[in-house]
């Protein structure tokens, strides 16, 4: 739609003009325009021909060349939700113009997190916090479960800042995880004697890991019992826990269960996605010494936070809401994460994730700043 575009900026004519002429949004428009997404209705013919008689009203000239992409390509089509969902697995950077346009001097999105005083806490995300320290502080195995982008690694990152605030006497283990997989095809599987040797070199890093597992394992025992007397809690933390194989997974039992005394000597965080839950599931029989000891918590979507979310999220950088947003914006947002489930079933799915939101919102903003909107409307969110 190029030569579309070039015809309307010759003959001084905007993209909101044209929008009016045509009754569309300016935001749908500019989806044509810029991207040629075709909306589901009118069809496109039908569109075609609006623009046309839009055109020759102004007495503008009219060609097949202005629609040539149309004949050479087949366009995208905006349908509601899908077209959502597959913008919003996509990283998007807050433009400059956008940050001139509504007067903000750093993005509220982007690295937007470097105390704890900048972590939004919902009731859901205080409960899930606190489990964390709790089981880091006193013991226990837990699995925090979440689809991507919802705060997992924002809590783990929390919890470590906690740790230091306060002082506690908490020494956590992170065995990397780069090129994990839960398989050797794929990549590599994080085995127990990784998981040993990690511990060894962070509580001893001086001592070298045995061999033999037989002599690891003693030298393990007697490494975490030693800094236990010392005072120390101990506290293992497995991020992208759902590409842990099954063999791993059942061997974090048998570290769970290193003891001295009474005591306890190792507590288990793992952190993963929605797969470890699968994993994690209490119908699989290869698991079940673990599902019987390992407690899921879940990070659910911001259904019913989403405006104390944008409102803490713009109040961090000088902003209120209301500033920005039409009233009937955030209708519009929860329009586009959460839609019903393909099927026959009325079961409805919600992208209403930080990560997504955020996502989302910097879109509609970049859209507004290109178009001129003082705000950020409905229509910019849903054609965003």
């Amino acid at each position: 739609m190029l030569a579309l575009k070039n015809r309307l900026l010759s003959n001084g004519i905007s993209q909101a003009q044209l929008a009016r002429d045509i009754g569309l949004s300016p935001a749908l428009v500019a989806q044509l325009l810029n991207h040629e997404k075709w909306p589901t209705s009118p069809d496109k013919t039908t569109l075609m021909g609006k623009i046309t008689e839009a055109l020759v009203v102004r007495d503008i000239a009219v060609d097949a060349a202005m629609f040539a992409a149309v004949a050479g390509s087949t366009p995208a089509t905006i349908t509601p939700n899908q077209e959502g969902i597959d913008m919003l697995l996509r990283k998007t950077a807050l433009s400059q113009a956008a940050r001139q346009h509504f007067s903000l001097f750093r993005d509220p999105f982007s690295n937007d997190i470097n105390e704890a005083a900048d972590v939004f806490t919902s009731p859901d995300i205080r409960r899930v916090r606190e489990y964390l320290w709790a089981t880091a502080m006193h013991g226990g195995f837990i699995a925090v479960i979440g689809e991507s982008g919802s705060g997992k690694s924002t809590l783990r990152r929390d919890l470590h800042d906690r740790i230091a605030r306060e002082d506690a006497p908490i020494l956590i283990i992170e065995p990397y995880v780069l090129g994990m997989e839960d398989n050797d095809v794929r990549g590599k599987t994080l085995k127990a004697s990784a998981i040993a040797d990690s511990i060894i070199l962070t509580l001893a890093p001086q001592e070298k890991p045995r061999v033999s597992m037989e002599a690891k394992s003693r030298q393990l025992h007697r490494i975490l019992k030693d800094s236990r007397r010392a005072g120390f809690n101990h506290c293992l933390i497995i991020e992208e826990a759902h590409g842990l194989s099954i063999a791993t997974l059942k061997h974090l039992k048998r570290f769970f269960e290193l003891e001295d005394g009474f005591k306890k000597l190792l507590s288990i965080v793992l952190i993963g996605q929605t797969e470890l839950k699968i994993k994690l599931s209490e119908r699989s029989p290869e698991v079940r010494e673990v599902v019987q000891r390992c407690e899921v918590v879940e990070l659910p979507p911001l259904d019913a936070q989403l405006d104390q979310y944008l409102k803490f999220k713009f109040e961090r950088v000088g902003k209120g809401i209301d500033e920005l947003f039409e009233k009937d914006a955030l209708d519009g947002v929860r329009g586009r994460l959460i839609f019903a489930k393909a099927g026959k079933t009325r079961e409805s799915v919600s992208l209403m994730y930080p990560l997504m939101i955020n996502n989302l919102v910097t879109a509609a903003m970049n859209q507004a700043a290109q178009l001129g909107f003082p705000k950020i409307s409905n229509d910019l969110i849903l054609e965003a």
